[in-house]
Parts: C-alpha cells; structure tokens; sequence
C-alpha cells in the first residue's frame, strides 16, 4: 500500500490533473463546426477557491475505489448488502471524502448526471427524496453512519467536497463533449451528457458562493 499512491495532498493533485485536462479538452475543436468546446463556467475562480489550503477539508489519506457509486456496487438478491464491488481500475491512495460524496452524489447533485432527467439543478435525484423508496436512508443518517464507522465526522466537509464533486463532474462532461466533437463517442447519449458541463460548473460555483456566504469551512467547522 505504501507503493500505491501519494498519502498526502490529494485535492491538490486533483486539481493540478484536472487543470491540465480542461486546457486540452476546451480547445477540442468540433470536426464538422470548428467550434472549441470551450472553457468550464467560472472554471478559474472555481481552481482558486479549490487551491486554497485554508477551505480544503484536513488532509486524510486511505485506499479509495476513485468511482464509488451504487452502480458500482453488486447487491445480495435477498440481503440488504452489498457483495462486490467493480472497476477499481481508478482505485489509489486519496482523501475518503472523495468517495464519500461521490457515493451520496445522488442526493446534491444527482439530477445533472441523469440524461432523462431534463434539468439544470443540482437538486437530488427524485428517488432518492424522502419517503420514496422505502428502506432508502436520508443523507444526514449516511452521514452518521460514515463517523461512526470511520471514526471522523463527514458533515462539516461536505460542501466543499459535494462543490469539488460537481467541479469533477464538469471536468468528465467536458471529456465526453471534447471526445463528440472529435466523433470518438457519438449518439445522442454522448451528446448530452456532454452538454452537462456548463450546468455541472454552474452548480459546483452555485455551492461555493454558499459557502463563502456562511463564512468558508472555518465557520462551518466552528458551528459543528
């Protein structure tokens, strides 16, 4: 495990990559337009907020799975658990609460990530509301449930990391968007998810503006 990865300055790595990746793929041009696919909106401002080490959560270093979601997941056919977990080929050493909030995107950002949800919010996915699918737990009860077993309180660093999550679904979008101009993925699927990156930007900026309006995660941490 040692050998497997970097055990400290996870977002900061992230960041560096994604910063690089966004250059290339926002001068993608169109084949058949010539149009760039263009910049992540408030892609600059979103960089300097994520850079600075006084909002970034504390740093932690674990195994992480890199694309843990329920999609992912293999269920019991007739036991609430889960019996496997796939593709771990982005699996690294990182910060926990990168897998965290990818799992529990679903209820901040999940309707972006559906193409057959026609929206431009960042509200939860409307199975993942209250009440709908029963058994289903509430994201405060999957935040008790994660201190508890983690031995580290997740909630005072979930805007930050739900904000950086919506900025990663901008950065794969952008990816999708930069790969139809080029025609290496086509049909209408790759086409919308591709348009998804100007709404997942905006929200990810929307998150950050709330946080700086309550005071950046220094005041957040103090009131938890």
């Amino acid at each position: 495990m040692e050998k497997f990865g970097r055990h400290s300055g996870f977002y900061d790595r992230q960041l560096k990559t994604f910063g690089t990746l966004c250059i290339a793929q926002a001068k993608t041009k169109d084949v058949e337009t010539g149009k760039e696919v263009g910049k992540i909106p408030h892609f600059d401002e979103m960089v300097a907020f994520f850079s600075q080490k006084s909002e970034q959560p504390q740093d932690r270093a674990t195994l992480i799975h890199g694309d843990y979601k329920i999609d992912n997941m293999v269920f019991h056919k007739t036991e609430p658990r889960v019996i496997g977990i796939l593709d771990w080929e982005m699996a690294t050493i990182g910060h926990p609460l990168s897998d965290f909030v990818n799992l529990t995107g679903p209820y901040s950002w999940g309707t972006i990530y559906s193409p057959d949800v026609k929206t431009k919010d960042g509200s939860m996915q409307p199975a993942f509301k209250p009440g709908v699918i029963p058994g289903l737990p509430s994201i405060d009860q999957c935040m008790k449930w994660y201190a508890k077993i983690a031995g580290w309180d997740p909630a005072p660093e979930m805007p930050w990391g739900n904000a950086f999550g919506g900025f990663r679904g901008a950065v794969i979008m952008q990816g999708i968007a930069a790969r139809y101009a080029l025609r290496q993925a086509s049909g209408q699927t790759a086409r919308e998810y591709g348009a998804k990156m100007g709404p997942y930007g905006e929200h990810s900026w929307e998150s950050i503006r709330k946080l700086k309006e309550e005071g950046g995660m220094k005041a957040r941490k103090a009131k938890l």
